[in-house]
């Protein structure tokens, strides 16, 4: 069997072993070491097995992950999604449609501190949804909102998905971080446009809120300052060359436990608790990266992307069409996937095809993460969707889906800003 064959059988029993619902990370390994145990032989195959696991999970760089995950973990124990929201509320909750934008940007100032779209998402859920269930909100734009919202935590730095995408692709993950500010802040201002405008249309979606006093207002800005200090100690601290990304959730994830001490919030069950789930979801994430790396080690072999980065390079096509038929892609697997394993599973393969096309890799990133959010609230799968139905148990899935479309359609409009304006996702990391 010719290698190239080998791997078109490869990536056909990929797509049909995770149609039955199989575990992505074993699934690419065990293909990848069947795959190169029949292209070269069974020692070249067992020792791939043997040496990934090792490398990536003694990797320096990956520890990024576990670090920004366990701040975000002990930023959600400190309080500081409460926080946040409780003082935006105080601010814009009078408007029409004030709930609904503050947990926007709720949403925004914790993804800051998080980097985890489902726990933003999840987060704000528990916060958001009882408040505006309060203030008789319609239900699709409650849900809906929240469903939106937590996408950002993908997006506004830190990010595990500029973390995962870097370390495919070896970009700066600084440069990565720093890109996602500026798309972060426009689409969060695209989904309160997407709440204003449905308000203004029918007032009943978002009634308003009780006006608070100046004085409240102003006091209210004094229980954000543990999101400020610690995305100024972390973005701040890369942005400037100070200390590097790992470094920099080192000093983030010390600086939320500091605060929850500090708060007094945390206790040692709740410690417990964030430590289990910063290791849970870091074994997943690691058992995804291990087996997508084994998995790319086959197709490399195979041949297959570059062939494919030829052939597409080749075709009399403009590089936008090739573009939007990758992103494309990636909205239709989004349909039914995880994100971080689209991301792993199908940069390796498009990655060779970014290069030829000249296309800026952090710019396509932004992109990419961007199409992952869509994802993350598209029908059949829709994570988020799934993560807010758990916190609304009484809400209908398509009452949920249903709220879900203007915010879809304003995260279309970002990504095609950000295609015709560059300078958007790339002016800041020019400047580091």
């Amino acid at each position: 069997m010719s290698p190239e064959m080998a791997g078109i059988i490869g990536i056909v029993l990929l797509f049909v072993f995770l149609s039955l619902r199989l575990y992505i990370g074993i699934t690419m390994a065990l293909i990848g070491l069947v795959g190169t145990c029949a292209i070269i032989n069974v020692s070249a195959g067992l020792n791939l097995m043997g040496l990934v696991p090792w490398a990536e999970g003694s990797s320096y760089t990956l520890s990024v992950i576990p670090l920004f995950i366990l701040m975000g973990q002990f930023a959600f124990v400190s309080g500081i999604s409460q926080d946040i929201y409780k003082a935006v509320y105080t601010w814009i909750g009078h408007m029409r449609g004030g709930l609904a934008m503050a947990t926007i940007l709720a949403c925004s100032g914790f993804a800051a501190v998080c980097g985890s779209s489902l726990a933003t998402g999840a987060t704000m859920g528990k916060v958001a949804i009882p408040e505006m269930d309060k203030y008789g909100y319609d239900q699709r734009l409650s849900n809906g909102c929240v469903a939106a919202g937590g996408t950002l935590g993908i997006l506004i730095p830190p990010s595990i998905g500029f973390e995962i995408y870097g370390i495919l692709t070896e970009q700066s993950i600084g440069r990565l971080f720093m890109t996602g500010i500026f798309p972060g802040i426009l689409l969060a201002g695209l989904f309160m446009l997407a709440i204003y405008l449905q308000c203004l249309h029918k007032e009943s979606m978002g009634p308003r809120g009780e006006k608070k006093r100046l004085s409240e207002k102003i006091r209210s800005l004094y229980s954000t300052w543990p999101m400020i200090v610690l995305f100024i100690l972390v973005m701040g601290g890369i942005y400037y060359g100070i200390c590097t990304p790992t470094e920099a959730a080192g000093i983030g994830a010390f600086g939320a436990f500091a605060i929850a001490l500090i708060k007094g919030r945390l206790s040692f069950n709740n410690c417990m608790e964030s430590l289990l789930a910063t290791g849970n979801m870091t074994a997943m994430i690691f058992l995804i990266i291990i087996g997508a790396n084994i998995f790319s080690s086959f197709l490399a072999l195979t041949g297959i992307p570059m062939i494919m980065a030829d052939n597409i390079a080749g075709l009399a096509l403009p590089k936008i069409v090739i573009l939007l038929a990758m992103i494309l892609i990636f909205v239709l697997l989004g349909c039914v996937m995880d994100c971080f394993a689209i991301m792993i599973l199908m940069v390796p393969i498009l990655y060779p095809i970014i290069q030829l096309l000249a296309f800026d890799p952090v710019w396509f990133g932004v992109i990419m993460v961007i199409v992952l959010e869509v994802g993350l609230i598209t029908p059949p799968v829709g994570l988020n969707v799934f993560v807010i139905k758990g916190a609304a148990p009484d809400v209908p899935l398509t009452t949920i889906f249903r709220g879900i479309w203007p915010f879809m359609i304003a995260a279309v409009v970002c990504i095609a800003l950000i295609i015709m304006f560059p300078v958007i996702a790339l002016y800041l990391p020019s400047k580091m």
